[in-house]
């Protein structure tokens, strides 16, 4: 079966999220996106976890549902880890997983020794990404690692500031553990295949949502049995990977180089020409995920290899974004919103709008949005790139 999942998202105990980070709104939304599987987030956190405990009921495939609910939820949390090594400091952000309870109660009695998981659902923990590793593999051999948003200037296996200059670099001998990055909002698989050490992982995409609202904004498809065994299998070897669905990667925030506080966005090319210097403060220019994958990538701008286990892609705008676009008006709005729970009462979840339903269909209910699809779908877009924390705007009409 092809089923779509998004293992990347927070709870109300991670800081800045939304109060409506629970299960039940979780799973809502989760519906109205069009997702089959989802990650819970935070599990290393106290409260949280106890919720998870109480609400969910094992589905005895690895996964866990909420009564009354069809989504399938996925054990998970994200750890921060914050370090010295090789001279350097190191600040990264792994996600784990876990097939069940007493696997997730194994990782926190040990990761609990080590730091504060009670202060935020994304803990920050002073140990090496290797050793992190280590726990989660010793916890039980079906847990799972996976670097999160690789590129990320700040928090990153590979980002600029903190990161390094491969994933062997950082999870050492236990690298061949890694079946998968995360490449995050401001990158898409074409740009990660021009970084060849890269091909043998598999890539996913989630929404790393801080509110339900922003659920669904990347996901992972798959074409297999919904199992926690399945899915990581098809990780491990690329049989039933299917694809991803992602953002344009000038919408997310880190894409090109700039400053934000100078209201400066800038190419790699035109960093290095101002010698990664402001030339208004002249404070740090905050180089972009383009400017890194420049850095490492060992095939050209126009590459066309793409690796055999590689899935296809497709770059999508989330549909109240678009609606808030034609209107000219804010996505929270009660006219878009009204527009957009329409559409959903009438044609199904925000997916299966925005990928699948066929454009004669939208076009007969708003011959704008027709038009819009139409020109999303096709890449006919107008880009406006997102840099050191601002997000970019992807204009379809």
């Amino acid at each position: 079966m092809l089923f779509y999942a998004d293992l990347h998202i927070h709870s109300k105990y991670s800081r800045a999220t939304a109060k409506n980070c629970d299960l039940e709104n979780l799973a809502i939304y989760a519906q109205r996106k069009g997702i089959d599987l989802l990650a819970t987030g935070d599990f290393t956190h106290p409260i949280w976890l106890n919720e998870l405990k109480e609400k969910l009921i094992p589905n005895d495939n690895g996964f866990f549902k909420l009564k009354d609910s069809n989504i399938s939820f996925m054990l998970s949390a994200e750890i921060s880890t914050i370090y010295k090594h090789k001279d350097k400091v190191r600040k990264v952000h792994h996600l784990i997983y876990a097939p069940d309870f007493a696997s997730v109660d194994k990782i926190i009695k040990r990761l609990k020794k080590i730091g504060n998981l009670k202060s935020d659902g994304r803990p920050i923990l002073g140990l090496k990404s290797r050793e992190l590793l280590e726990i989660v593999l010793e916890s039980n051999e079906k847990n799972l690692l996976i670097p999160a948003h690789i590129w990320t200037p700040w928090f990153s296996v590979l980002g600029s500031k903190s990161g390094y200059d491969s994933i062997e670099d950082c999870y050492e001998d236990l690298t061949p553990y890694i079946y998968a990055v995360e490449t995050g909002l401001s990158s898409d698989p074409a740009m990660n295949w021009r970084v060849s050490f890269l091909d043998k992982y598999r890539l996913v995409s989630f929404s790393d949502a801080h509110s339900p609202s922003k659920l669904a904004r990347e996901l992972t498809s798959f074409k297999t049995k919904l199992t926690y065994d399945s899915l990581v299998e098809a990780l491990k070897t690329g049989k039933n990977y299917d694809g991803t669905i992602e953002f344009f990667p000038e919408h997310g925030k880190y894409y090109l180089d700039g400053h934000r506080n100078c209201n400066l966005s800038i190419t790699p090319k035109e960093s290095k020409k101002y010698n990664y210097i402001c030339p208004i403060c002249k404070k740090k220019i905050t180089l972009g995920v383009l400017h890194r994958v420049e850095e490492l990538a060992d095939r050209p701008l126009n590459n066309t290899f793409k690796p055999a286990s590689a899935g296809e892609f497709i770059s999508l705008v989330p549909l109240e974004e678009i609606l808030a676009e034609i209107r000219q008006l804010g996505p929270n709005t009660k006219t878009v919103q009204k527009l957009y729970e329409d559409l959903l009462k009438k044609f199904g979840n925000e997916i299966f709008i925005l990928r699948d339903l066929s454009i004669k269909e939208i076009t007969k209910e708003n011959e704008a949005l027709g038009l819009a699809l139409n020109k999303l779908r096709q890449g006919q877009v107008r880009r406006i790139a997102g840099y050191d924390g601002e997000y970019g705007k992807i204009l379809c009409s």
